[in-house]
């Protein structure tokens, strides 16, 4: 058998006929058989993140990834793309014209994996249950999870099977956080309100239930296996194609590669690097598919804006003035990203280039004019930090070329430091890097999502920079529009003040991969719009 190499364009339905034929049946087997996915993605509970599944504390791909196959939401993306669909609900929508007051009503017979009803109470303690820990207890507060409902005045149970959401404003891209793992559905009975739920447990009612296998590491205990079972009280609007899945944890994306290839595992998700791309994609592998989807993955630089170094916004200019995005994504990534110019990918709406128009090529010289104009003395000496594990081993590489044009262009001293997810987004969040690099999987495929997240006061990297029009009239104007078209001008000048501020600094946007053995079938609808994992399409067939 060949490895073959699929391609899915932005609209996945289309070729949705051809791939199901070349993946042979996806009735999914007997379930008997365990399907193993592969991810150097590491879950880690420790002191400054102890509650990793906890939907009011996780906000990580990796995280989503297993609680989007285990805590059920009353709404759901789609597998397509396109406006989320009712899950835990039987119906939603606004009973309003001004999008301020959300109304949906459960699914009759609902129940949590344990078998204890479900009911509109139980939503409305898990929804207060987010925003209350959120706005109480600091490892919430610094997660930022909660930020995508801080948008609710107040939750309405009525009766047991309709909840009633009060929006303090009008927020048209609300049904989207709804089907986000921050607005899960937990048993009451086993979370507390005041406290997150440290650990690895998870309780709630969606498609598969959850058992991990652990160890000890350095000041840390991680997960070493994740195995998914199939939920006999589920009740929502999935088809599952398997009984039984498993996800194993790889130190590195080598290690994952040759698992794959022996057959150890049949799936091989994040994170897949340019070189086992570049292998797959050969004809070197025999019996592996890999499926290349348009991705919704950003990377970028973060700036402490108190942080002295870069407090001054000319440092910020001046640096975003010298990155050659274009040599940064050949010399690294090859044809897996493209350079990005904005926060907001090119393929969603409201996208605009605006740090091409401010900035348009590297320029030393004119990098020199806005560190001389400000009065800074050069060479700016400052640290990049950056991730060792989190992102795939080629972010020291990334960060290795980034240093080096950096420092060629003589106005700055640059070196680079790494450290693991675990210690490295605490020490983020406590503001003890001037400068670092993060990625974004947004939390569902909207421009508001690449925005809003950054910019406003309970932002995810905890940055003090603030725009008071930004925050006061942009971001509320985008989100009174139901037509995304017409919220277009308002997100765009918001793209504008990120460009001449630099808050943050975008650098490229990335294509998605999976590959999986070619006997697995439902690999082309394993990852949704927002590139997160739906382990429940994949099922065990026959291949070519």
């Amino acid at each position: 058998m060949n490895r073959k190499t699929l391609v899915l364009p932005v609209a996945v339905g289309l070729l949705a006929p051809v791939l199901a034929a070349c993946g042979g049946s996806d009735s999914g087997g007997d379930g008997d058989e365990a399907i193993v996915i592969g991810t150097t993605d590491a879950f880690a509970a420790t002191s400054d993140a102890p509650a990793p599944f906890d939907p009011a504390y996780a906000y990580d791909a990796g995280s989503w990834n297993i609680l989007r196959q285990t805590v059920q939401t009353l709404l759901m993306q789609p597998r397509g793309g396109g406006d989320p669909q009712p899950e835990a609900a039987e119906r939603c929508g606004f009973t309003d014209n001004l999008n301020k007051r959300y109304e949906c009503t459960l699914r009759g017979g609902l129940k949590f994996a344990n078998g204890d009803a479900l009911d509109a109470k139980a939503v409305k303690f898990s929804i207060e249950r987010t925003l209350h820990l959120g706005n109480t207890l600091p490892e919430a507060q610094n997660s930022g999870v909660s930020s995508l409902l801080s948008g609710i005045d107040t939750v309405e149970a009525v009766g047991e099977n309709k909840v009633v959401f009060h929006l303090n404003a009008s927020d048209a891209t609300f049904p989207q956080k709804l089907a986000t793992p921050a607005a899960g559905i937990v048993n009451p009975d086993s979370y507390e309100k005041g406290k997150l739920r440290k650990g690895f447990e998870v309780d709630s009612s969606g498609p598969y239930t959850l058992e991990t296998e652990t160890r000890q590491g350095d000041g840390a205990e991680e997960v070493v296996k994740t195995v998914f079972t199939k939920n006999p009280n589920y009740k929502g609007s999935l088809e599952l194609k398997s009984d039984k899945l498993e996800m194993r944890t790889f130190a590195k994306s080598a290690e994952m590669s040759a698992a794959l290839k022996k057959g150890d595992i049949d799936v091989m998700g994040r994170t897949i690097e340019p070189a086992q791309i570049k292998e797959f994609t050969s004809g070197a592998v025999d019996g592996v598919e890999l499926v290349e989807m348009p991705g919704l993955e950003i990377r970028y630089l973060g700036f402490d804006t108190d942080a002295p170094v870069v407090q001054e916004k000319a440092v910020r200019q001046a640096i975003a003035q010298v990155v050659d995005r274009a040599s940064l994504v050949s010399e690294v990534y090859g044809t897996t990203a493209e350079e990005l110019y904005s926060l907001v990918p090119s393929s969603i709406t409201g996208h605009k280039n605006s740090f091409f128009n401010k900035y348009t090529d590297p320029s030393k010289d004119k990098a020199a004019q806005y560190l001389n104009k400000a009065g800074v003395k050069t060479p700016v000496k400052l640290t990049l930090n950056y991730t060792t594990d989190h992102y795939g081993e080629v972010t020291k590489q990334e960060f290795e070329v980034l240093r080096d044009q950096l420092n060629e262009s003589k106005l700055f001293d640059v070196d680079i430091a790494g450290k693991p997810w675990k210690s490295f987004r605490p020490a983020e969040l406590k503001g003890e890097y001037a400068v670092y690099g993060m990625g974004w999987f947004p939390d569902f495929p909207d421009a508001d999502n690449f925005l809003a997240p950054f910019l406003t006061k309970d932002n995810i990297l905890n940055s003090p920079y603030s725009n008071s029009r930004v925050v006061n009239d942009l971001i509320p104007q985008s989100r009174q529009e139901a037509d995304r078209l017409a919220a277009g001008d308002s997100l765009k000048e918001i793209q504008d003040v990120v460009a001449e501020d630099v808050p943050v600094l975008p650098l490229w946007q990335g294509k998605t991969y999976v590959a999986a053995r070619d006997d697995i079938t439902g690999v082309e609808w394993v990852l949704n719009s927002s590139s997160n994992m739906q382990l429940w399409e994949l099922g065990r067939g026959i291949g070519e």
